[in-house]
């Protein structure tokens, strides 16, 4: 085993032979208060077979949002936004919801009440409702499902890690299994004899609880409400508070996969939250272990750190190319309504939601989208077919925007770290000017000259203003085309420069190069290397544009002219490089 990958021992010092490259201070933190939480969640596995396991389908999505997620906000959700939520939720494509917490909040209750008074509920939605094993709790619960029509869960929790029984519960392994076990006996006394209801239980901070403890409870959970594969039991295995590293939460769901009794009779449901910002992955790692449900908010609101982000699984999954089962195709309508629900804004940089996470600033990055949206459109031309229809292809973009109902306007912006690729895509799709690549790396060093100073992100319209000042700025009248005429087999040109005009006619030449000749009779030589055609639409006007690339005494240069006529806008090019090279 090299250095590189040698395992951290967790000493009180770095190794005295650490690579010099590794020869990091220690810090000054108490990292000795905590234990390696590994010791005492690891379960005896041998063989995984989630690392050789891909993700193919989609699980079964579960938002807790207007239940868990709302415990988490600072203002709870008032009935208004509740019902807006819900509606959303339904409207994506969700199948089953957690809808509250019944018996711990009057609004709560009162939503319950509210689905089941109404249609507000399409049939085929399951709601969840969440209780602890308490009786009084579970009658409330149940009493507020009472003539709904729709399926339902009860979902039962109490808290099974050591700490937790130790310190908050203030129970040993048997007495809080006999409580866990009275209260599923109410829930099947209260409800179990109602058909659209079927039931689930949460071992709360099951990745903090002794393996062959949990696989006990649940054992003797399911066999107490006879689990069937036609009316199973839903075992939520949550990471309550994360503690160790995805693969690590990822043995523990395999290993309750490969042991539960009844697995055929058993959903088998994860719940991951975000203390050690790997919720995702311990979410995408727990169904390669077996898991068949994800609880979670959809842009991961929760208690501390949040809980697992289902848009971000969802759309992992879609740019994998499976199907995720929710509908995000309008995610901007998404995020405002969960940020008015929530009252909390969803960060520019949040995974495919995020105002920025399409957006390229960096120059690098700007010149390989650019080239890649080029080539995607050339790929869709070739095969005759939508580009919305071809496989995707973009660097540095893992989807594509308009899939998600974003237009391609905010991908690239341009400020100080921003390159000639960005500059010049700006300047094509906002008004149509193509730059060849001299212009582009000529007009980089006006635009990174002004974003320098101004230190400011500079918009389209503003480059575009950089453009016509760079190029297409005024020549003091000292020089001007007084007439210009193209007639058969050759050139009529007059032009003044300084108040002296001068007119030649030139055979079997076009009009750029009769100008030029012209003006070399005024000791004003314009060399032309090359001429660009394009054009310039802005607003519901276009105008022909010709880029002139252009030598004199002081080297290589760029003028542009533009005006209805392309003939004329290219004189008019040649003119301003002239005038460019005329002693002030």
């Amino acid at each position: 085993m090299t250095a590189a990958t040698t395992p951290s021992t967790h000493e009180d010092a770095p190794p005295a032979d650490a690579p010099a490259w590794n020869r990091q201070r220690p810090s000054a933190m108490p990292w000795r208060r905590y234990r390696d939480v590994f010791r005492r969640v690891a379960v005896p596995l041998v063989e995984r077979e989630w690392p050789n396991r891909r993700l193919v389908s989609a699980p079964l999505w579960v938002p807790v949002d207007l239940r868990d997620g709302n415990q988490a906000l600072a203002e709870p959700m008032d009935p208004e936004r509740k019902r807006r939520f819900f509606e959303l939720m339904v409207a994506m494509g969700y199948t089953e919801i957690e809808v509250g917490y019944p018996s711990a909040s009057q609004t709560d209750y009162d939503f319950v009440r509210l689905l089941a008074d109404s249609d507000l509920a399409p049939d085929d939605v399951t709601v969840v409702v969440f209780t602890p094993a308490r009786r009084d709790l579970i009658e409330r619960t149940v009493e507020s499902i009472r003539g709904i029509r729709n399926p339902v869960v009860i979902h039962m929790y109490t808290a099974t890690a050591p700490i937790w029984r130790d310190v908050v519960l203030g129970k040993g392994r048997d007495e809080l299994r006999d409580l866990i076990l009275a209260g599923a006996r109410d829930v099947l006394e209260l409800a179990g004899h109602l058909p659209n209801v079927r039931f689930e239980f949460s071992p709360e901070v099951f990745n903090l609880t002794e393996p062959d403890y949990v696989i006990e409870i649940c054992d003797a959970v399911t066999e107490l409400w006879d689990a069937t594969p036609q009316r199973p039991v839903i075992l939520n295995l949550p990471a309550t508070v994360e503690i160790a590293t995805p693969n690590v939460y990822a043995d523990q769901i395999e290993y309750m996969h490969k042991n539960l009794g009844r697995r055929d009779a058993v959903i088998l449901s994860v719940h991951p939250h975000n203390d050690r910002g790997t919720g995702i992955a311990c979410a995408e790692l727990a169904v390669l272990a077996g898991a068949q449900r994800v609880e979670g908010c959809i842009f991961g609101n929760g208690e501390r750190t949040g809980n697992v982000d289902i848009a971000t699984l969802a759309l992992n999954l879609h740019a994998q190319g499976v199907d995720p089962m929710i509908d995000f195709s309008d995610i901007d309508h998404i995020r405002r309504t969960v940020e008015y629900c929530n009252r909390i804004e969803v960060h520019p940089r949040h995974p495919y939601v995020g105002d920025l996470v399409h957006t390229a600033f960096s120059g690098t990055h700007q010149d390989a989208i650019k080239k890649g949206l080029a080539a995607h459109r050339t790929r869709a031309r070739a095969e005759g077919r939508p580009e919305g229809e071809i496989e995707w292809r973009v660097p540095y973009l893992p989807i594509d925007p308009a899939d998600l109902g974003r237009t391609y306007d905010a991908v690239i912006r341009v400020n100080s770290q921003s390159g000639k690729g960005g500059i010049a895509y700006l300047l094509e799709t906002e008004y149509g000017i193509e730059l060849p690549r001299r212009l582009q790396i000529d007009f980089a060093r006006h635009v990174q000259e002004y974003a320098d100073s101004t230190g400011a992100e500079i918009d389209a319209a503003r480059l575009l203003g950089l453009f016509e000042r760079s190029y297409l700025g005024t020549v003091d009248n000292r020089i001007e085309l007084v007439e210009l005429d193209t007639g058969a087999g050759g050139t009529a040109v007059s032009v003044s420069v300084d108040g002296i005009e001068r007119t030649g006619r030139y055979e079997g030449v076009g009009p750029v190069e009769a100008v030029t000749l012209l003006l070399g009779e005024f000791g004003l030589p314009v060399e032309v290397l090359s001429l660009h055609q394009t054009s310039l639409a802005a607003g519901a006007a276009s105008e022909a544009l010709t880029l002139i690339e252009y030598r004199d005494a002081d080297g290589t240069r760029w003028a542009a002219g533009r005006h209805r006529s392309v003939a004329m806008a290219s004189v008019e090019g040649v003119l301003r490089a002239a005038a460019c090279g005329m002693p002030r």
